[in-house]
C-alpha cells in the first residue's frame, strides 16, 4: 500500500531528510541470512546459530545491527495489510512498542492527548517524551477537543486504546479523527486487545469504523498467539522509529522463532473466521447469562469486566470461583481506578457452550452466598 505521510505526522520527513543530510540516518540493512563471521553480535556462547535452523534462534543482536531477519519483514508486511497501512515495524512486546513510539514521536513543546484509561506503557512513554501530557476523561471528545483548539504548542498527538482491556468499551473513533484532522493532529490508536476479534475479518476497531489513523499499536500475544508487537503507519513513520525508537534500537530483535510463531498465528487468525465467530458467540453468552443472574458486565465483547467496586470483595469474589475451578483473577487499583475493583473474565474460541454453563453455574453459586452481591 502506497500513502504519503499523513498531515499529523508531515514534520517527520524534514527530520529524516536532516539526519540523511548529516549522514546520521540509519538505513534499513538488506535481511539476510546469518552471517557466522559476524563480530558485532552479542550471541556470546555461539547458542543462536546451533539451537536450530534459523527460525528456531535468536536474533543474536539489535536488527540495526545483525538482528535482522528476512521473517521479521515478512511478519511486518502481514501486520501491515492487516490493519491497512503502508508499512509496520516489529518490536518485542507491546510495553515496548507503545514507550518507543510515544517517547520517539512527540517531545518538548509538544502535546500529547490521553485517555485517563490508557494503558500503563503508553502512559509511561507519554512521560518519557517529555511533551506536555493532558489527560483527559475516559472516552471523553468534547476535552480532546478542548485539548486540541486550545493547544498553545505547534504539533500535538491523542492517543488512545481502541478497545479497553478493563472496561471493554471504545472511543468514538470516526469523531476523534475528525478533530485530528480540524487541529492538525496525528491519531495514534492501540488496536492490542481488539486485533483478530473486532472488526471486518478482525482488522480492529479503526476498521469497523472505516478510520484511518496516524499510527496504529497491535500485539501478537494475545488474539495471535504469539509474543511481540509492532507500530504501523506510513514510511515516514517507521524510519523514524528505525531510527529513534529507543526500544527498538536498544533491544535485541524480536526472537525469529516468536516472529514466526507470530506470523502463523496472525496468518491462521486470517483463515480460520470460525474462531472468531466461536469466542464472540461464547462471550455472548456468558454476558447474556450473567445478566440473568443479575450481574451486569460492562462494555461489550470478549472481555467482560464485572465490578464490584471494593478490592476486598473482588479477592473475596476471585477465591471463591477459583476454589470450584473457575480461574480468575480480581483487578484492583491501580491498574484500575480506586473503587472500581472488578473480575475481569476473557472468553476465548476454546470456551463451548458447556464451559459457558459451568462458569454461569460457579458465578451463581457465588452469588448464592452472597459474596458477589
Amino acid at each position: 500500500m502506497k500513502r504519503g505521510t499523513p498531515r499529523g505526522l508531515s514534520f517527520l520527513d524534514e527530520a529524516l531528510d536532516l539526519a540523511r543530510e548529516r549522514d546520521l540516518l540509519r538505513e534499513r540493512p538488506a535481511p539476510a541470512d546469518w552471517r557466522p563471521l559476524s563480530f558485532c553480535s552479542n550471541d556470546y556462547l555461539g547458542l543462536a546459530a546451533e539451537i536450530g535452523p534459523l527460525e528456531a534462534s535468536g536474533a543474536g543482536a539489535s536488527r540495526l545491527v545483525t538482528g535482522d531477519r528476512p521473517i521479521h519483514a515478512r511478519l511486518e508486511e502481514a501486520a501491515a495489510e492487516l490493519v491497512g497501512q503502508p508499512a509496520a515495524l516489529v518490536f518485542t512486546s507491546g510495553y515496548a512498542a507503545n514507550v518507543g513510539l510515544m517517547s520517539a514521536l512527540a517531545g518538548p513543546g509538544d502535546l500529547l492527548v490521553s485517555d485517563a484509561l490508557n494503558h500503563a506503557s503508553i502512559i509511561d512513554g507519554a512521560r518519557l517524551s517529555r511533551a506536555r501530557v493532558e489527560v483527559v476523561p475516559h472516552l471523553d471528545v468534547e476535552a480532546v477537543e478542548a485539548a486540541l483548539r486550545t493547544r498553545t504548542e505547534s504539533r500535538a498527538f491523542v492517543v488512545t486504546e481502541s478497545y479497553f482491556s478493563m472496561d471493554a468499551d471504545s472511543p468514538d473513533l470516526t469523531i476523534l479523527r475528525r478533530l485530528c484532522h480540524q487541529h492538525r493532529a496525528a491519531l495514534l490508536v492501540d488496536e492490542a486487545h481488539a486485533l483478530g476479534v473486532l472488526g471486518p475479518d478482525g482488522r480492529g476497531r479503526c476498521a469497523d469504523a472505516g478510520v484511518e489513523a496516524d499510527a496504529v499499536i497491535g500485539t501478537f500475544g494475545k488474539a495471535f498467539g504469539a509474543g511481540g508487537a509492532f507500530v504501523a503507519g506510513c514510511p515516514a513513520l517507521v524510519a523514524w522509529l528505525w531510527n529513534r525508537a529507543r526500544s527498538f534500537v536498544f533491544s535485541t530483535g524480536l526472537s525469529p522463532t516468536v516472529t514466526a510463531a507470530a506470523l502463523q498465528g496472525l496468518r491462521r487468525a486470517q483463515s480460520e473466521p470460525d474462531r472468531r465467530r466461536r469466542v464472540l458467540a461464547a462471550a455472548t453468552l456468558l454476558r447474556e447469562g450473567m445478566v440473568r443472574l443479575g450481574v451486569e458486565p460492562a462494555g461489550f465483547g470478549h472481555i467482560l469486566p464485572w465490578v464490584l467496586g471494593d478490592a476486598g470483595k473482588a479477592l473475596r469474589v476471585a477465591a471463591s470461583l477459583r476454589e470450584r475451578g473457575l480461574d480468575v483473577r480480581a483487578i484492583r487499583p491501580p491498574s484500575v481506578p480506586s473503587g472500581t475493583a472488578r473480575i475481569r473474565l476473557t472468553v476465548t474460541a476454546s470456551h463451548d457452550s458447556a464451559d459457558i454453563e459451568r462458569a454461569l453455574a460457579d458465578i451463581a453459586a457465588v452469588l448464592g452466598t452472597g459474596a458477589g452481591a
